[in-house]
Formats: C-alpha cells, structure tokens, sequence
C-alpha cells in the first residue's frame, strides 16, 4: 500500500503501526505515534504555530495559508493553499505535496487533507510549554535538525527561567483578552495558562472556565479582583483591526484597581499569542515581554 492510499484510508492515523518502510521514523503527534518518511522535500503547514517553529529550525516550507497574520511571518514565499480555516483542496492537490501539517484551526480538516497527501496533526493542547517542546523536539527529528532544536529548546528554556525569576514576588495577575468592547478573563487550563503554570505567576482569581473563549468578565469583577498586574491580549489586533484595548479598559474601574494605580498593565503583542500561541518565536516574543514588564 503506498504512503498517499494509507493516508487516506487511516486518516490521522496516518499508519501509525511501527514504521517499517525504508526511511520511515515515529514521530509523536497531537494523536499519538505516526510513522512516516523522514526529511520530507515538500511540505505545506496550515497551521501557523508550526510555521512559526518551522521557521525558527530553517524548514522551508513549500505552502501555507495565505494570510497568517504575524509580522515575522510574513515573507515566506510560499504557495497560497487557502486560509487558515478554509484549505484550498485544489491548490493542494496542484502542489502535490509530500506532507501537510495541521493544527488548531486547520486540525478538523485533516481527514479530507489526508486524500491528498500524508497529513499530521501538530495541535498544541492546554499544556502549552511541553506542546511546544515535543514539537519541536518531533520537528527536528523528521526534518533532521535536531542539533537547531536542541539549541532552540536551550534558549527557550532560559528566557522561561528568566522571566519566572523577574516575576517571583511580585504579585499576582489577571490575564484578560479584549474584544471590540467585550471582554474576557483566562486562567489557569486556558489558551493563555501557561503565561501562570509555566512562570508560576499567582492567579488573582482562581478557578476561571478553562474553555478556549475563556470567562466573559465586567468592569466591576476587574475592580473586584483588583490585581497587581494585569495582562492583556488585544484581540482585535491580532486579527489585522484597528487597536481597542486601551480604550475598553480606560474607565474608572479599572483605573482604581492596584495594577493601574502602579502602572502594571502589560499589553502583550497580540498576534504572536492569539494566532500562532505554541511556536517558538510566539513563546520567545511573550517571554521577552513579560521579561521587561517585571524587571522595570
């Protein structure tokens, strides 16, 4: 059975039997072990934390999504395959490609993808950090660059030290993420948790849905929880519109609470968390952030 039918008939799966053809390798996957060929020549990646740490090893990738929203990315010259919901089957099959990535938004289309090509899936989960850590591990093995990811997991791992020593003591922290005037608060378990599991920064209020659109939150619970620091993502932003945090949050209730009164709101770059949360350079962009707002 060749590479493309298996794929097809198994979906994720991918023949995640032991590898056994010339040249296959295990790697893991947000679904588990897969065997599959390594140093692939022609890869599309739909996903774009991939395409961040993808990136950051030297892969060079032959499609991807043609908007993905983040400045460092945008020079990639790639071929378009679609957004990053929508993947352009056509395209796709034109490029023929060896392997396609997905994750995240891209991840519920992998099973259609799979008649095209060999297709993984490389979604980070709610443990941010080791998610990203075994991808990168997982990316350097099959693309052999191990040596780069050893190195990137190195520095990776620093700046998370640094940044867990700036922040040790000085107090605790809501993280909130804007939305035109709507506002939400994450957690602990949330798609922004790490930024307290990973830097042991104390929750100012414990125990928030961990769900992925996290708690829809008033002015008055802001003022009620009153934080030392308040950490804010700026959806609209993320997304290519025009800046609204700063004016959602410029009211007298939030101006009283302890993170204002000290000049401790963090207004984090928002593409790089919200659009591709997980890569290497995503993580690295927060971190030196948070690095300067705590050792100010």
């Amino acid at each position: 059975m060749n590479r493309i039918a298996c794929a097809a008939l198994f979906g994720l799966s991918l023949c995640a039997a032991p590898a056994s053809m010339a040249g296959d390798i295990l790697i893991q996957t947000a679904q588990g072990g897969v065997a599959t060929a390594q140093s692939p020549s022609k890869v599309v990646a739909l996903d774009v934390a991939s395409i961040d740490t993808l990136t950051a090893l030297g892969v060079t990738l032959a499609g991807a999504p043609d908007k993905l929203y983040v400045d460092y990315l945008g020079d990639l010259g790639t071929q378009p395959v679609g957004t990053l919901f929508e993947p352009d089957m056509e395209a796709l099959a034109n490029l023929d490609p060896d392997l396609i990535i997905v994750g995240g938004r891209s991840a519920t289309k992998a099973q259609p993808l799979a008649k095209i090509a060999p297709t993984i899936d490389m979604t980070i989960g709610a443990d941010t950090i080791a998610d990203a850590r075994k991808n990168i591990e997982t990316y350097g093995k099959l693309f052999d660059k191990e040596d780069k990811a050893t190195a990137l997991l190195t520095t990776l791992d620093t700046h998370l030290s640094e940044v867990k020593v700036a922040a040790a003591g000085k107090g605790n922290a809501l993280i909130l993420m804007t939305n035109g005037p709507k506002v939400s608060a994450y957690g602990r378990g949330s798609r922004f948790g790490w930024l307290h599991t990973a830097l042991d920064l104390p929750e100012a209020f414990e125990n928030l849905n961990p769900e992925v659109h996290g708690d829809a939150v008033s002015f008055e619970f802001i003022a009620e929880t009153n934080p030392d620091w308040l950490i804010v993502v700026d959806r609209s932003v993320a997304i290519g519109e025009a800046s609204s945090a700063q004016t959602t949050l410029d009211n007298p209730l939030v101006a009283g609470t302890m993170a204002a009164q000290k000049g401790q709101i963090i207004y984090l770059s928002a593409a790089p968390l919200y659009i591709a949360g997980g890569g290497y350079t995503s993580l690295s962009t927060t971190l030196a952030e948070l690095k300067t707002a705590f050792t100010k």
